[in-house]
């Protein structure tokens, strides 16, 4: 039974979410969370998301100025596509918020 997920484009070693959809509480933010696992997987280092929320935060989302964005989107446009976006359970391994980064460097 699908009860969450979101869709977008990826495009070089970039992906840009279009929507997301959820038919249980926080369902498209778990697919979110297996989004950040997989492009950092695969070395995508830049999610367009569109909208900047507590949750994007979490991750190490922040909102980009156009003029940068551009900049950091030419050259992953040039980097080759994934081919294949199967998801696996390992990783997960990658599953690391900015809340954890922040306790690790804690005092």
């Amino acid at each position: 039974v699908l009860v969450g997920g979101l869709y977008g484009v990826g495009l070089g070693r970039m992906f840009f979410g279009e929507s997301m959809f959820s038919h249980r509480t926080d369902a498209s933010k778990i697919a979110l969370a297996a989004l950040v696992c997989f492009c950092r997987e695969h070395g995508v280092s830049l999610i367009d998301c569109q909208q900047r929320t507590s949750h994007l935060a979490s991750f190490g989302g922040r909102e980009v100025p156009r003029a940068e964005f551009e900049r950091l989107l030419a050259p992953r446009l040039r980097e080759p596509a994934i081919v294949d976006w199967t998801y696996d359970v390992s990783m997960w391994r990658h599953l690391r918020t900015t809340a954890d980064a922040a306790q690790d460097n804690g005092p």
